[in-house]
């Protein structure tokens, strides 16, 4: 279908169900263009799907006993199976019932009370298609008061349309199912007689659009009258079961709905809906007729409004007026007819018609085949449309139409490699093109026709044809053909492709074989044959392997042990029913070649089973298994082979092949082969462990050129057979032979870049597989191959080769026993192209005509045969009453020009003319007759067309058209031309003109081209009466820029002569250069010198002025259509000229003019740099106007090579101040350059003179290469870092702060030429000046680093801000005194700033809030926590420019958790701080002598007051007369015994208790038995030793708790020993400290640290709520 208007696009989707009404008036119109067609309508009957009754509506007074209901599938359908309506259609049931519709009765009144009832088309209840019947349809069998009076007439449903229905169901009601549908319909009067149902279907149709369209515009509702029931309906209806009833009554119910909202939509319908877009009816249907027959096509569309129908041949409207009496088209009543009289074999072609209205558009396609009889008949027999051609006896066969079949864009000689991709295509153009009518397409290879496969794949387009070699190898070598038949009519053709091997995996290696083919495949064997590689890589094959893999594996086997050079190869040891594949791969003593392509696979069968296979193929699986007995049989022993022979011999095996015996019984046969040296009778047996089982065997381990005899036997269960009768004797050679040479190598030209070489084949050759032919580039000694795979014949063309130069060719054949010696070298040929005939000339026109001659004209051959035209012959002949007489000379002598006047002719005779062209190679032939012109004189006022239009210089967006005036200028001179092209397949009105106003040259650059669009063009003269007839019509040029195309260039020599060069390397020996000014000739001209050497040519201005403005343009003849041009315009005048001048007096071009640097040891370099220097070139130095020269204080260098010129000073000095010049001098081009030095200029470049030379006298010893600075480590230390160079062993360096040297533990190793200071947990104590030194006996070197104000504050930011990166997440501790929240830093330092927020809210810190810094941990206290304190905390740690936070949720659980934790710490904190303790502790052990007084105290502390008491020995102790203890204010304990004796000795413990916890304290005391005084010992008396005491004490809550660790230990203040009676003279056992001042401020100390500990109880466990603490940092420290 053709696309829509622009207007119509956005309706493509559009309902197409109207119908017009005045197809009523047609039906005759019809009766001989469409087939008879016929259905079954059951008259009166009632047949619903599944044996449905017929519903009846007796509130609505319907009668449906004399309905037409049709059953689905009992309808006979042309068209589809359903039937149509607009809006009305029976739909579906199985669709839930979402289609409606409502019956209507237009003549209710007129129905009578005898069952005269329309026939309504009911729904199906099982999901059947019901057909409704049209007002028109009403068949009833008493029908009275109708005037419509039928009998027995056969009708079939309408069609349905291929279209979607519209629904007619509002849309809130859409999804709704209905029970039931009525169709719309009316009734009229029509007289059916010889109607074709096809046309009725459209009638009524039509109809029911009628009464549609009314009731949606009145949108009236139904009425219905009820319809009295006859006698045989009540009693039908009484035997109706109540099921049916019941069911009837639903529907009923459901029909009645359905009306009343179909009543309701239809109001709201818009008469918008009506308008619907074209549709056919009736298709024209095509035809196939004899020449001078008459052919009609016609068509029915229908649509609203009605459509607009026009008529086309291949895509172009028919123009009746134009061919006045040809064509005939009618419109009547919505049929359309296209006629075509007395039709010619051009009027085959594609037709259709198109229909249109504002709704859309769509067309119908018919074709048109006119044939033609080839042998003699009275064409006025075929005039008459309805003569029989039966008398003449004549099969189709006898009469052919012809197509012209050409080709585009052909596909040329290919060049590939193995492995690659190649595509080869052709675009087919057909004449007449025939949509339905496709061509047949198919690919040949060297004649073979190619299938498609996993290798080869073809495409077809519709107009391109394709093939694609998907992987290349040399066996897709070959001339392949395109065959495009049409019918019995067929184009070809071809083209040769050829496949290069692959670069070998090793150099030197052979390329692969080729062809391999499995012959002869049995149950065991199978002979695999190649073909040898036309490369051998320069050394020769020693042989093939042959490797095998099973079909479905990758694993590969290699057959052979040792190559084999035969090429072939039986491969044994099969695996019978299994399938393989085989490749071969050659081998030289350079290695081995890359596998050649593998075989198609062959299965390991018997050649019966095979052939079997094949001609019987597995049928299908019944079900069924037949098992036959069969009487069990005594094993037979088979009788011997016969028919054995010799099939095969070479130098490595022999071949034998045999038929199995007669007698073998039941059972399979196996066979042993047995062997003899002819002459004996020593029988061996060749296969003496496994028999084979294939009638063929090959026989290894021969020895070459002795004879052998062969016998085989055959052997099964019951035992081995008699041997066959033995061969005769065979001899192991070979029996085919290499072959010879082949001879007579005969290369002649072909084409530019082939040659086609012949040969003789080599004498007594057998079984030949092919040739190979070389070919060598004369005097190189190196050989290319010209064919990968051999061909066979003895005639060759060698593509590929370079034109220009000689070759020689030389072939050698191929069999299977290897490649014969190379032939004789062929002479030396020059590759050309030869010299031929030309083609005919075409395109006769007529350029002038007056009373006694005629000025002709025609167009260059398309092939001038190798060489340039040298003229042309025309001939004429008279035609008299169209019968043409005999051909005349017009001219003996050649006419060079391709216009010649053709003079002595009769006036009003009319003339034919032909043309043929000569060469050096002869005369061509001549062209055909023109068409017949009238000699008579022109009397037009317009000017004659132009000729010998033509197109140079094409580009890909541009080309130049050259023309000739006309012959025949007019009545008034031509005063321009017009220029009009157009794409070569548009249609003519699609010609436009190229400009605008007339040109008054004779040549147009035309631009904007399309790249690869193919153009025609044509030109038309004018003058003052008008525009004159265009020219003929160039050629199509397609637009492209061939690869190698060259444009003229432009040149200025040395001696500033100007000049236009071009150059061509497409020549051919007769080629020339063509130079034209304004594209005409360029003659003798004095301003203008042209010379030509090889493909070079020059044109060379004398004296380049205003009169050589022009476009010049150069044509090489005898090519391509090789050419160029180049516009001098007054610019590039000026450019050129300012050129010439500057080459006759030329400079020294400059790539930098003269500057100035200062060298690494202070030097001054003054440098400039030309672009080129020769040999003889030369520099002055000059030096304020003074030349001076190479010495002492300058060196000066000039370096020819590089064009660089420099002078070297070694110092600048104040008498140094001034103006450097430099002056170049190469042959006859100077040129100068100067710098001026002075003032300050002069000044800053000795003072940096001077500064790099320090630097460099700094560099010879150890120094700085990069300044000390410094850096803030991972771990928050400051690393302060230099880097050094030109170090040694015995450098030194040195680190001072502040002019103090830092003592560095560790000397440096200058590790990376690295020096690093390390300054741990950086702070203000550390700012300073750092110094570093370096130094040994070369020299010494500093760097210095101040860290001060700014600079420190910038260091101590960013230590800040590795300690801010390096804080841990925040976590949750509880403490006795409330909650603390911490994080851990690498250190911590005062710049870093902490705040805490809490709640996006800035804490202020109380007694209860407080932060503070304990080591590397930041936290904070929240002491007795309450619930205002729950929500997120987030640590602020500020490091002088970057604020960074870490936070944490203190609030849900984690604060419950915590809060809880916080309670039980403090109530352990209140026990510990309230327990009974020895806060003044006793010594461990008090040794005393007997009879002294022991007096021991010490203080107890509890709240409440503890209760004290005493044990012995862990026994109850009391106090009596001898010990007194005491217990006083609460707090002083004593224990004193007056007098011990040895009985006190023992343990004594002190335990002090209240409801906080209980502790104990013991001390021992030992008595020594002494006879003496009594002396009063104190407990820190030199006569006592204690030792430090161990204190036991338990709390209550550890007696609840389950004994949990106390926090702090009591420390024991004091401990005292009482002697009453000391005595002076006896050496006191007791021993006391020695220093008891130290040992009391140990205790105080300690003391004090117990008082800390009582503030700030330890807990006994922490509350993490993010991550256990680290181990060092566990311990909590009390906040500053």
């Amino acid at each position: 279908m053709m696309s829509l208007p622009f207007y119509q696009r956005h309706h493509e989707h559009y309902d197409r169900a109207y119908r017009h009404k005045a197809l009523s008036s047609t039906v005759s119109q019809y009766q001989k263009e469409t087939k008879s067609r016929s259905a079954v309508y059951a008259q009166g009957s009632a047949a619903y799907a599944r044996g449905s009754s017929a519903y009846r509506h007796s509130s609505a007074g319907f009668s449906l006993d004399s309905s037409a209901a049709y059953s689905h599938g009992s309808s006979a359908y042309d068209l589809e199976s359903a039937a149509y309506s607009y809006g009305s259609a029976a739909y579906d049931r199985s669709a839930a019932h979402s289609k409606r519709s409502a019956a209507y009765s237009l003549d209710s009144e007129a129905l009578s009370t005898s069952s005269a009832a329309y026939s309504h088309a009911s729904e199906s209840i099982n999901k059947l298609a019901a057909a409704y019947r049209l007002g028109s349809e009403a068949y009833s069998l008493g029908l009275k008061n109708s005037n419509l009076m039928i009998e027995d007439q056969s009708y079939k449903m309408s069609p349905k349309a291929k279209r979607a229905k519209q629904s007619l169901i509002s849309e809130d009601k859409e999804n709704e199912a209905l029970d039931y549908s009525v169709p719309i319909f009316t009734g009229r009067e029509v007289n059916l007689s010889g109607i074709t149902d096809t046309e009725e279907e459209r009638i009524k149709e039509s109809a029911a659009y009628v009464a549609k369209r009314n009731l949606f515009a009145t949108g009236e509702g139904v009425s219905v009258k009820k319809v009295a029931k006859t006698t045989s309906e009540e009693e039908h209806h009484e035997k109706k079961s109540r099921k049916v009833a019941i069911r009837e009554s639903a529907e009923r119910v459901a029909m009645k709905k359905t009306l009343e909202e179909t009543q309701a939509f239809h109001k709201k319908l818009n008469q918008d809906k009506l308008l619907h877009a074209p549709e056919f009816i009736i298709e024209p249907r095509s035809h196939t007729i004899w020449e001078k027959e008459n052919v009609r096509f016609n068509c029915s569309v229908a649509g609203w409004p009605e459509p607009r129908v026009t008529w086309y041949k291949n895509n172009v409207p028919i123009d009746v007026q134009a061919h006045p009496g040809k064509y005939i088209i009618q419109s009547r009543y919505g049929l359309h007819s296209l006629e075509i009289t007395e039709c010619e074999f051009d009027d085959t072609a594609q037709y259709h018609a198109s229909a249109m209205n504002v709704k859309g558009e769509v067309s119908v396609y018919a074709s048109l085949v006119v044939k033609r009889y080839k042998g003699e008949i009275d064409a006025s027999l075929l005039h008459a449309r309805n003569l029989s051609l039966s008398p003449f006896a004549v099969t189709p066969h006898g009469y052919a139409s012809r197509f012209e079949i050409s080709f585009v864009d052909k596909f040329d000689v290919a060049f590939g490699r193995e492995g690659e991709t190649m595509s080869l295509g052709c675009t087919v153009v057909i004449n007449p093109d025939i949509k339905r009518f496709k061509p047949d397409i198919e690919w040949y290879r060297n004649g073979v026709l190619i299938t498609p496969s996993k290798w080869v794949q073809m495409q077809w387009s519709g107009e391109r044809a394709s093939l694609t070699l998907t992987h290349a190898n040399k066996e897709d070598e070959g001339l392949y053909t395109l065959r495009v038949a049409m019918g019995e009519y067929y184009e070809e053709y071809s083209g040769y492709v050829f496949v290069r091997d692959a670069d070998a995996e090793i150099p030197g290696a052979p390329g692969a074989p080729l062809d391999v083919q499995c012959l002869d495949a049995n149950k065991d064997y199978v002979i695999v044959s190649w073909k040898q590689p036309a490369v051998d890589g320069g050394n020769p094959i020693l042989g093939y392997f042959i490797d095998r893999c099973e079909v479905g594996t990758s694993h590969w086997t290699q057959c052979n042990e040792n190559p084999v050079k035969f090429a072939r190869f039986p491969v044994t040891g099969l695996i019978e029913g299994r399938s393989y594949i085989f490749r071969v791969r050659a081998v030289n003593k350079a290695g081995v070649s890359l596998p050649s392509r593998v075989s198609e696979p062959v299965a390991a069968l018997d050649p019966a089973d095979r052939a079997r296979l094949r001609s019987h193929p597995s049928a299908p699986w019944t079900g069924q298994i037949i098992v036959t007995e069969e009487e069990p049989a005594e094993g037979v022993v088979p009788g011997p082979p016969t028919d054995l022979q010799v099939i095969e011999a070479t130098k490595n095996y022999v071949v034998l092949s045999w038929k199995p015996p007669g007698q073998r019984g039941h059972e399979g046969i196996m066979y042993f082969v047995e062997k003899c040296v002819a002459g004996t009778e020593e029988w061996q047996r060749v296969n003496t462990e496994i028999p084979v089982k294939s009638p063929r065997f090959a026989v290894f381990d021969l020895s070459e050129g002795k004879s052998y005899c062969f016998r085989v036997r055959c052997c099964n269960s019951a035992g081995i057979g008699e041997p066959s009768e033995a061969t005769g004797a065979t001899v192991v050679d070979d029996k085919l032979d290499i072959p010879k040479a082949p001879g007579h190598i005969m290369p002649t030209r072909n084409t530019d870049t082939s040659v086609v070489v012949t040969w003789t084949e080599p004498p007594d050759a057998k079984e030949l597989v092919g040739y190979y032919i070389e070919s060598s580039v004369e005097g190189s000694g190196r050989w290319e191959p010209c064919n990968n795979n051999p061909v066979k014949g003895t005639r060759f063309i060698c593509h590929g080769l370079s034109n220009g130069e000689k070759y020689i060719f030389r072939v050698r054949a191929v069999n299977a026993a290897g490649l014969s010696e190379f032939s004789q070298e062929s002479e030396p040929i020059e590759v050309k192209a030869a010299i031929a005939a030309p083609s005919p000339p075409y395109d006769i026109v007529v350029l002038e005509s007056v009373r006694d001659s005629m000025v002709l004209g025609w167009k260059q051959p398309e092939a001038i045969g190798g060489t340039e035209i040298t003229g042309y012959y025309v001939n004429y002949r008279e035609v008299i009453d169209g019968v043409p007489g005999k051909w005349k000379e017009a001219n003996i002598k050649a006419v060079t020009e391709r216009a010649y006047r053709i003079q002595n002719l009769k006036e009003n005779m009319v003339y034919q003319f032909q043309v043929a062209a000569a060469n050096l190679a002869g005369v061509g032939a001549p062209s055909k007759p023109s068409k017949p012109f009238k000699c008579e004189e022109w009397t037009i006022a317009v000017p004659g067309p132009p000729h010998d239009v033509k197109c140079t210089e094409v580009r890909k967006d541009s080309l130049v058209l050259l023309w000739k005036e006309p012959i025949y200028s007019g009545r008034s001179p031509i005063v321009g031309y017009y220029v009009d092209m157009k794409e070569t397949e548009a249609k003519e009105e699609h010609w436009r003109s190229v400009n605008e106003k007339p040109l008054q040259k004779k040549f147009l650059k035309i631009g904007g081209l399309t790249q690869g669009v193919s153009y025609v063009f044509r030109v038309r003269a004018t003058n003052q009466a008008g525009v004159g007839k265009p020219s003929d019509v160039t050629d199509a040029v397609l637009a492209e820029t061939r690869p190698g195309t060259k444009e003229v260039v432009v040149d200025v020599d040395d001696n500033g002569v100007i000049s236009l060069n071009f150059e061509c390397d497409q020549m051919s020996p007769d080629s020339k250069f063509i130079w034209s000014k304004n594209y005409e000739p360029i003659q003798d001209d004095p301003r203008l010198n042209i010379d030509t050497k090889g493909g070079k040519s020059k044109l060379s201005f004398k004296d380049l002025g205003e009169d050589d403005l022009a476009i010049y343009s150069c044509i090489v003849t005898d090519t391509d259509g090789v050419s160029s041009s180049y516009t001098i315009d007054e610019e590039e005048m000026k450019r050129l000229l300012a050129l010439s001048h500057e080459r006759q007096f030329p400079t020294v071009p400059l790539i930098s003019e003269l500057a100035v640097e200062i060298l690494e040891k202070g030097e001054v370099r003054f440098w400039l740099q030309a672009e080129k220097l020769s040999g003889n070139a030369k520099a002055n130095f000059v030096f304020n106007d003074k030349e001076i020269f190479d010495g002492e204080k300058y060196k000066m260098k000039v370096d020819k090579n590089t064009g660089l010129v420099e002078m070297i000073m070694d110092k600048l000095e104040e008498k140094d101040e001034g103006t450097y010049t430099f002056q170049l001098q190469d042959g006859k081009a100077t040129n100068q350059s100067s710098l001026v030095l002075i003032g300050d200029v002069f000044k800053k470049l000795r003072d940096e003179a001077d500064f790099q030379r320090k630097e460099w006298h700094r560099k010879q010893g150890p120094h700085f290469v990069d300044k000390l600075g410094w850096e803030v480590t991972d771990e928050c230390n400051v690393l302060l870092k230099c880097k050094v160079a030109n170090i040694k062993k015995e450098t030194h360096i040195v680190w001072y702060k502040d002019d103090r040297e830092i003592m560095v533990d560790e000397e440096h190793d200058f590790k990376d030429g690295v020096c690093t200071l390390l300054i741990s947990e950086f702070s203000k104590k550390d700012a300073g000046t750092y110094e570093v030194i370096l130094k040994d006996d070369r020299g010494k070197d500093t760097s210095e680093l101040k860290l001060k104000d700014t600079a420190f504050a910038d260091l101590m930011n960013e230590v800040c801000r590795k300690i801010a990166l390096s804080a841990t997440d925040l976590k949750i501790q509880s403490t006795a005194e409330g909650i603390r929240l911490y994080s851990y830093v690498t250190y911590y330092v005062e710049d870093l700033r902490v705040g805490w927020v809490h709640n996006d809210t800035q804490i202020k810190f109380t007694d209860r809030m407080r932060t503070g810094v304990t080591g590397e941990q930041i936290w904070l206290q929240i002491n007795e926590p309450t619930p205002q304190d729950k929500g997120r905390y987030t640590m602020e740690l500020f490091d002088g420019s970057t604020t960074h936070k870490k936070a944490v949720d203190l609030s849900g659980q984690a604060f419950d958790e915590a809060f809880a934790e916080f309670q039980r710490l403090k109530q352990a904190a209140i026990a510990e701080k309230n327990r009974a303790r020895v806060l003044g502790g006793l010594p461990d052990v008090v040794t005393i002598q007997e009879g002294k007084a022991l007096n021991l105290s010490c203080t107890v502390w509890g709240d409440p007051t503890p209760e004290v008491s005493w044990l012995k020995n862990e026994k109850s102790f009391v106090s009596d007369a001898n010990c007194i203890l005491k217990f006083e204010s609460g707090k002083n304990v004593s224990f004193s015994i007056s007098t011990v004796s040895t009985q006190d000795s023992g343990k004594y413990s002190i335990v002090v208790k209240n409801k906080y916890g209980t502790e104990t304290s013991d001390v021992t005391v030992l008595v020594m038995p002494v006879s003496g005084q009594t002396d009063t010992v104190q407990g820190h008396n030199q006569n006592n030793k204690t030792v430090p005491k161990k204190k036991k004490a338990m709390t209550t809550s550890k007696q609840k708790e389950g004994g949990k660790k106390d926090f702090i230990k009591p420390h024991i203040e004091e401990i005292t020993a009482t002697e009453e009676t000391p005595d002076p003279n006896e050496i006191p056992p007791v021993e006391t400290e020695k220093d008891t001042k130290s040992n009391q401020q140990a205790a105080k100390k300690t003391a004090g640290k117990a008082g800390v500990a009582e503030k700030v109880p330890q807990p006994t466990e922490s509350l993490d709520r993010q991550a256990k603490k680290p181990p060092e940092k566990a311990a909590l420290s009390k906040p500053h």
